[in-house]
């Protein structure tokens, strides 16, 4: 119990810490706005609104799956101690990037920002090289086999229904 409540306490401290000084990049970005052809629509921060609570809902949601089924925290030098398959990981195996997404563009669309959409994207960019480049080989060589399968089973970014993890493998069907 305790090391999952020190986990909880490292992970609220990193995710601070990260959408923090991501939000003060994009606040950053707002300068270019005019050169983008100015403000969006006064209609686009209620829009925002609702994207950002939909971005916290699944950030907090893959954060306390972290915590809990994983022991551990989202952060890459202070990983899990457990592959994380539950909550919104059921559903894409990227939650906490989708979700942070889903909070920046909410942010972006709030601010009536076009630069601060444009920066959301570049996100997007970073998060994908970063979870090719690094996340997934080392979950599979820390993982192996199990994360394997849930490479199989689970979407990288779009989210989809979970199957029935019973059913593994057509080896499996066939029985």
């Amino acid at each position: 119990m305790a090391s999952r409540l020190f986990a909880a306490l490292r992970t609220a401290l990193y995710a601070v810490g990260f959408l923090g000084l991501v939000g003060w990049l994009a606040l950053g970005t707002r300068s270019f706005d005019p050169a983008l052809g100015g403000r969006f629509p006064t209609w686009t921060p209620m829009a925002g609104i609702l994207v950002m609570t939909v971005g916290w809902a699944i950030v907090l949601a893959s954060i306390g799956s972290f915590v809990i089924a994983g022991r551990g925290t989202p952060a890459p030098f202070d990983p899990p101690r457990e592959l994380v398959g539950v909550g919104p990981y059921r559903w894409v195996r990227n939650p906490l990037y989708v979700g942070a997404l889903a909070v920046f563009v909410g942010f972006g669309l709030l601010d009536r920002s076009p630069a601060m959409l444009l920066f959301a994207l570049a996100l997007v960019g970073c998060f994908h090289v970063f979870v090719l480049v690094y996340e997934e080989p080392h979950l599979e060589r820390t993982f192996g086999e199990p994360y394997r399968r849930y490479l199989r089973e689970v979407p990288r970014w779009i989210p989809r229904r979970p199957r029935d993890r019973g059913l593994d493998s057509e080896a499996e069907v066939e029985d």
